[in-house]
C-alpha cells in the first residue's frame, strides 16, 4: 500500500521531503508533482524501479526516460550539450520542456534510446519536485505518468492513490499541478526538433 503525502506547495515540510526521499533511497517507486504534470520517479541505478515504471505505463524499449535534474550544474554530469544548445535550454529552464540530447557515460545503457544513446532531461519550476531533488542529491529517473487506458495524465493526489496504492511506494500531493506533459525538444542532431508540443511555449524552438 502506498504511502500519502500531503505536502505543503509553497513551504514543503523537511520530514516529510526526507521520508520521500528515504523511499527513494530504498529503492522505492514515487508518485510526485511536477511543473506540468505528476512523474513517476525512482533512483537512477533503480533496474527494478524502471521496470516498475514500464509496467504500469506499458512502455517499450525506444521509450525516452527523463532525468529530472535540480540544476544545470547536475545536468550537465549526464548529457553533453554544447555552447549554442546550452543559452537555448538556459533561456526557458527551469520550466515545462524535455529536452532529448546526447548521454553522457554516466548514464545507464538500459536508459538511453538503444540507437540514437540519448537520453532527455529536465529542470521542473515546481517547489516540492526541487524540494526532494536538493535532499536527494542526484537526479530522478521519472516518466510522465499517464496510464496506458488514459489519454490525459491523472492529476489528483488522491486519485493515484486510489488507482496505483499496489504498484507505487509513495504518493506526493502539493494540490493543484499542472495537466499537460512538458514540450519535447530533440536537440540530438543539434537543431532543435519539438516532438511533442505540451506545457512550455514551444515558439523559441521554432
Amino acid at each position: 500500500m502506498a504511502r500519502y503525502f500531503d505536502v505543503h506547495p509553497v513551504n514543503p515540510q523537511r520530514r516529510a521531503i526526507s521520508q520521500v526521499v528515504d523511499l527513494v533511497r530504498a529503492g522505492g517507486l514515487i508518485a510526485y508533482p511536477t511543473d506540468s504534470c505528476y512523474a513517476l520517479g525512482c533512483q537512477l541505478g533503480n533496474r527494478e524501479g524502471l521496470d516498475r515504471i514500464r509496467a504500469i505505463r506499458q512502455l517499450d524499449d525506444k521509450h525516452h526516460f527523463t532525468l529530472v535534474c535540480r540544476d544545470f550544474a547536475q545536468l550537465g554530469q549526464f548529457v553533453h550539450i554544447d555552447n549554442d544548445v546550452f543559452r537555448s535550454i538556459k533561456a526557458v529552464t527551469p520550466g515545462s520542456y524535455t529536452f532529448i540530447l546526447p548521454a553522457t557515460k554516466e548514464v545507464p545503457r538500459r536508459l538511453m534510446h538503444p540507437k540514437k544513446k540519448t537520453v532527455g532531461v529536465r529542470i521542473p519550476d515546481h517547489v516540492v519536485a526541487q524540494a526532494i531533488l536538493a535532499e536527494l542529491g542526484e537526479p530522478l529517473l521519472s516518466s510522465t505518468l499517464l496510464l496506458p487506458d488514459q489519454e490525459e495524465p491523472l492529476t489528483q493526489g488522491w486519485e493515484i492513490k486510489e488507482r496505483l496504492d499496489l504498484l507505487v511506494d509513495a504518493v506526493i500531493d502539493s494540490g493543484d499541478c499542472g495537466s499537460e506533459p512538458t514540450t519535447v525538444v530533440d536537440f540530438s542532431s543539434g537543431e532543435p526538433e519539438i516532438v511533442r508540443r505540451g506545457t512550455g511555449d514551444p515558439s523559441p524552438f521554432e
